[in-house]
C-alpha cells in the first residue's frame, strides 16, 4: 500500500461534529498550499446511487465541489447498508475489506500531493465490523486531526476518550479542532480550553464559531425531512434551494400572524387554515420576487377550497404539502440534521473562509510531517 504520499485522517468525537465540514474547508486550503489534493472516506453510512453504485453522500459534495479526478468508487470503497453489520457478523469478510480500502485508497492517492481521509462518526464506529475509525487510520498509515464539537470540561473529556481508542492501535493523534463554538464564549472557550487540553499533552489547532448558514436548511431539503412534495412553484429546482431561516407555526389570528412574517421565513400551517393562507399569500405579493417569505407549508394532507388553490398556483410563494400535522413537522425540522449539499456556494464558500481564518493549516502540515 502506498506509504509515501503525505494524509490527514478527520476523525471526530460525535456524529455531526463536523468532519465533513473540516475536510471541505481544508481540501480548499490544503489545495492552495500543495497542489493536488486527493479524498477518501473508507467507510459511509448515509449514501446515494450514483451510476448504480452506492457513494456516501459526503464524497459526492467533495467530488462535486472539487472534480477530485479519481473515480468516485475508490473515494467510497464500503457503504454500510442496513443489513451490513448482520452479513458481516455471519460470515466475517475482513481481509477482503482491509484490501478494498487499503486497494481504493492507493488509486485516491495516485498522483496528489496530499490525501484526507473522512472518518464516520466517533473513534470506535466500525468496531462492530472490525473497522473501527481507529482501526482504518492505523491501516491506511495515518495521523489523525479530531473535531469536537465546541466547549470545555465535556469537549475535553470526549478527546481524551477518543484518543485512547487510537493509541491503542498505534495511531498518533496530531491535534484538536473544536467546532461550533458560540460567540458569546469564543474568547472565554478558546483560552480555557486550549489550556486545558495543553496540560494532557495535546494541540488546539482550530476553534471555529458557530455559523449559522451552515445550520439553516433548504426548502427542498425540508420537503424531504417532512415526507412533503411541492404543490407550487414557479421553478420547483430554484425553491428548493431557498435557505429557511425562521419558521413559525399559523396556528393564531391572521392579523398576528402577519406580524411575525419575515424574509427567510417558512409558515408552517394545517391546509385548510384559509385565512393563514391567505396571508402569506398577501405577504409574498408585497415583494416582486416572492421573498417576503421562503415557503408555505400545508400540513395534515389537507387543501383550501378551489379558488384559494388558484391564488396560490398564481403566486410566487412556493408551496409544499405534507401529510404530518403541523406540530410534527416542525418537530421534524427542528431536530433534523442540516447538511451541505454540493453547488451550495454559499455555504461552500462561507466553510472555506472559516477554515482559512480560525485553523492553523500551516501548523498542521508541520506536526504531519
Amino acid at each position: 500500500m502506498n506509504a509515501v504520499t503525505p494524509r490527514v485522517f478527520v476523525a471526530a468525537t460525535q456524529q455531526n461534529d463536523g468532519k465533513t465540514t473540516t475536510a471541505l474547508g481544508l481540501f480548499a486550503a490544503l489545495g492552495k498550499r500543495l497542489g493536488r489534493i486527493g479524498f477518501i472516506k473508507p467507510v459511509g453510512q448515509r449514501f446515494v446511487e450514483v451510476d448504480g453504485k452506492r457513494i456516501d453522500e459526503d464524497t459526492v459534495l467533495i467530488d462535486q465541489t472539487y472534480g477530485v479526478k479519481v473515480p468516485i468508487e475508490a473515494m467510497s470503497p464500503i457503504a454500510v447498508e442496513p443489513d451490513f453489520t448482520r452479513k458481516y457478523i455471519d460470515h466475517s469478510n475482513n481481509d477482503f475489506l482491509v484490501r478494498r480500502i487499503q486497494n481504493s485508497f492507493d488509486r485516491a492517492a495516485w498522483e496528489k500531493d496530499f490525501v484526507i481521509i473522512e472518518g464516520t462518526g466517533h473513534a470506535g464506529v466500525g468496531s462492530v465490523f472490525d473497522l473501527s475509525n481507529a482501526r482504518v487510520a492505523h491501516l491506511l498509515r495515518s495521523k489523525v486531526l479530531l473535531i469536537t464539537k465546541g466547549g470545555i470540561g465535556r469537549a475535553i473529556d470526549e478527546v481524551v476518550l477518543n484518543q485512547a481508542l487510537f493509541q491503542k492501535e498505534g495511531v498518533e493523534m496530531v491535534g484538536v479542532i473544536l467546532n461550533k463554538v458560540t460567540l458569546d464564549k469564543f474568547d472565554q472557550v478558546h483560552d480555557f480550553a486550549r489550556r486545558g487540553l495543553e496540560r494532557l499533552g495535546i494541540d488546539l489547532l482550530g476553534v471555529i464559531p458557530a455559523e449559522p448558514i451552515l445550520t439553516h436548511a433548504t426548502l427542498g431539503q425540508i420537503s424531504k425531512q417532512v415526507k412533503g412534495k411541492f404543490i407550487h412553484a414557479k421553478s420547483e429546482g430554484h425553491a428548493s434551494r431557498r435557505r429557511v431561516n425562521k419558521i413559525i407555526i399559523g396556528a393564531m389570528n391572521s392579523n398576528h400572524v402577519m406580524e411575525y412574517f419575515k424574509p427567510g421565513t417558512l409558515v408552517i400551517t394545517p391546509g385548510d387554515r384559509e385565512d393563514i393562507i391567505l396571508a402569506a399569500l398577501s405577504a409574498s405579493s408585497m415583494e416582486e420576487d416572492g421573498r417576503a417569505l421562503t415557503g408555505l407549508i400545508l400540513s395534515g394532507d389537507l387543501f383550501p377550497h378551489q379558488t384559494v388553490l388558484d391564488l396560490m398556483r398564481a403566486s410566487n410563494l412556493p408551496v409544499v404539502g405534507s401529510p404530518l400535522d403541523s406540530y410534527a413537522v416542525a418537530n421534524s425540522i427542528h431536530t433534523m440534521t442540516v447538511k451541505t449539499l454540493p453547488g451550495d456556494a454559499e455555504k461552500i464558500d462561507r466553510i472555506q473562509q472559516l477554515i482559512d481564518k480560525h485553523v492553523e493549516v500551516d501548523r498542521l502540515l508541520k506536526k504531519l510531517a
